[in-house]
């Protein structure tokens, strides 16, 4: 989730909202210091290092790294004859980055006719994140999108009583689910596998990647389809939950406490943007290597 996406609190769909006496604008637009230094690798070579990048968050947008001129590697950008219109920050001038033999069309972008109040992006670009090879903050690659702050996730563990049915077949009886809070997201409780009747689980080939948990495997559950979920080697962060497994409300009978769970609305998510990237291959690719400028 995070600030602005999802249903973050300056999001279109937050589930929350501000207590004001005067209803705020629909859109809202939110940009920070990143205060990290990040860095960015294309054709072997690291293209920009800055330790002044903006993060912009928009509404329906995961949060966005905007680098100073200055700090990119001079030669590497050509204009385009490609100007768009941003909603909010007016004309929008692409660029194609190119370096050696390789280049990347529709690749970066700069706002050119900013509003006064949008003054802090002046004179700074930002790259399509499926265009480039590897973003770094430090010496550690960062997958999926720019880290957002304000995305958070908590595990607790728990006594409560959770059981999972298809039909009259009891999938999962636990004591000891963990509960994994994620903003922006209802609760999803992790079943350890000795409380899983195997038998009822198939897995699929697909999988699908979270920037913040890591690669996630999917089960059919009896004839349900992709209706459970586990992260075999989550992200050290969240390894609580390392193999075990979720299961969707919403297509199996899943049961806490005796009362029935249902998905709750807006809980989907839809992917969006040249600024984001959140496929297995990102996660998989070979990590760059080189040393910065």
């Amino acid at each position: 989730m995070g600030l602005a996406w999802q249903q973050g609190p300056l999001a279109t769909a937050s589930v929350g909202h501000f207590i004001t006496e005067q209803p705020m604008p629909p859109r809202l637009l939110f940009a920070e210091p990143l205060r990290r230094r990040m860095r960015v690798h294309f054709a072997d070579r690291w293209i920009a290092d800055s330790e002044d990048v903006i993060l912009l968050h928009e509404p329906g947008r995961y949060p966005v790294a905007y680098f100073p001129l200055g700090d990119v590697e001079a030669g590497i950008l050509t204009a385009e004859d490609r100007v768009t219109q941003h909603k909010d920050l007016g004309d929008t001038q692409w660029f194609t980055v190119k370096v050696g033999a390789r280049e990347a069309n529709h690749s970066a972008w700069q706002h050119t006719s900013l509003p006064p109040h949008a003054a802090i992006l002046d004179g700074r670009l930002a790259f399509a994140w499926r265009s480039m090879d590897a973003f770094y903050e430090e010496n550690e690659r960062i997958v999926g999108h720019a880290a957002d702050a304000y995305h958070r996730i908590d595990i607790r563990s728990t006594s409560r009583h959770l059981v999972v049915k298809v039909g009259d077949r009891v999938v999962a009886d636990t004591k000891h689910p963990l509960a994994l809070y994620e903003s922006g997201f209802a609760p999803r409780w992790y079943v350890p596998r000795e409380d899983i009747d195997g038998s009822h689980l198939k897995l699929v080939e697909l999988q699908t990647f979270c920037p913040y948990k890591g690669i996630c495997s999917y089960y059919d559950v009896g004839d349900r389809k992709r209706a459970a979920w586990s992260y075999v080697n989550a992200w050290p962060e969240v390894g609580r939950v390392t193999n075990l497994v979720s299961f969707e409300p919403d297509k199996v009978d899943v049961y806490l406490d005796g009362k029935q769970l249902h998905l709750e609305p807006g809980q989907t998510v839809l992917p969006h943007g040249v600024d984001r990237g959140l496929d297995t291959d990102e996660v998989l690719r070979k990590t760059p290597t080189g040393s910065a400028r």
